[in-house]
Parts: C-alpha cells; sequence; structure tokens
C-alpha cells in the first residue's frame, strides 16, 4: 500500500471549457460551490498535497489547492500536458489525477486506486464498460518517458499508458461516479440527482 505522504493529487482544470461556451470549468458552480471544490473532497486528507492543474484564474483557484500549477508549455494542449506539469511539480513518487467535472466521484477513489495498482507504474478507473484515463495513479518517475512522447507529438492520454505496465481499476459498483459535466443542461441534471455535501475547507 502507498501511505499518504507518498501521494500528491492533481485536478485537472486547464482546459479551455469549449462545449460549455468556454467557461472555466472548474469554477462552474454546482450545488452552491464551484465544481472543482466538489472534487477536491475526495482527496482532501487522503494526499500528502493537492494540486490544481489550471490556465486561468488562478487566483480564484489559490484557496482551494495547497498549491496550483500551470501547464509547462503554454497553448492549452489537452489533459496529458496537464498530467505531465503535475508530475513535474508532485513532491511524491505517485500522483493521483483527477478532472474538475466530475462532482460524483466515489469517497474511496484514493484507497481503490491505491489497491488496485498492484506492481503496475498506472492505475486507471474503469466504469464497467469504459476507461477513465483522467482518472488514474501514476508513478511520477515516468515524467520524464512523458517528456519524450509529447515532444514526438503525442496527446492520447492512452496511448501513452499503453507504453508502460498500467492497471485497470474495477468501479463498475458505481458507474455513474464518473459523469463529467460538458453542459450546463448535464449540470442541472446531476446536480438534481446528488445529495448536497457538506463544505470542505479553504486551504
Amino acid at each position: 500500500m502507498i501511505p499518504q505522504d507518498e501521494l500528491t493529487g492533481l485536478i485537472l482544470a486547464g482546459g479551455q471549457g469549449r462545449r460549455m461556451g468556454g467557461m472555466d470549468k472548474g469554477l462552474v458552480i454546482f450545488q452552491g460551490r464551484p465544481l472543482v471544490a466538489h472534487v477536491g473532497e475526495r482527496l482532501d486528507g487522503r494526499v500528502a498535497e493537492l494540486l490544481i492543474n489550471a490556465n486561468r484564474s488562478l487566483a480564484a483557484y489559490a484557496p482551494l489547492a495547497d498549491r496550483v500549477i500551470v501547464d509547462v508549455e503554454a497553448g492549452f494542449q489537452g489533459p496529458l500536458m496537464g498530467i505531465y506539469s503535475g508530475l513535474r511539480a508532485a513532491a511524491t513518487p505517485w500522483l493521483l489525477v483527477v478532472p474538475c467535472d466530475t462532482p460524483a466521484l466515489p469517497d474511496d477513489l484514493v484507497a481503490r486506486l491505491v489497491a488496485g495498482l498492484g506492481d503496475g507504474d498506472i492505475a486507471v478507473a474503469w466504469d464497467g464498460e469504459r476507461l477513465h484515463p483522467v482518472v488514474a495513479l501514476i508513478r511520477t518517475r515516468l515524467a520524464d518517458d512523458l517528456a519524450a512522447a509529447l515532444a514526438a507529438g503525442e496527446r492520447k492520454i492512452d496511448r501513452w499508458y499503453a507504453r508502460h505496465a498500467w492497471r485497470r481499476v474495477d468501479f463498475s459498483d458505481c458507474p455513474a461516479a464518473f459523469a463529467n459535466l460538458n453542459t450546463e443542461e448535464e449540470k442541472h441534471r446531476l446536480e438534481r440527482a446528488l445529495p448536497g455535501r457538506p463544505r470542505s475547507r479553504e486551504r
């Protein structure tokens, strides 16, 4: 098992939010709080440090994490660049990555990814039908390999994972937990379906 002090959490909030009209998705209000605050609750108290990867609104994100980091290379190059930036920023052997727009993630997400890693270098959530590559536990020493892949033009997360010993972690008992919000309609639907949660503390 990986102890808490060897884990860094990373919330990916560096996208352009094109399908939500260009909104900074992590700061979209969901049940009265920013989406990123709901996601952070699943990592709070389970990791040594919580990072948010953002490329705008840095001051707004600052109270919601221990550190806010920007992409190593500018230009909104996608989630793989955000993961690489987190691997570079982490001070621990492991990085646990989640997207900012999944407020229904299970409370035991961290424990289950750690338990499912086995002897692998990457653990990826699977909902019984498909993988969720941006919900993953990754060994940080893979940063140099990812740098080489990015330099070669790679932007597909699953193709980079396939270069390494990765493990599928079964979350088929809670497939709805990985619903991500791309439209206002999806947001309102999930708000009605989920019970309210207590506020998490600011950092």
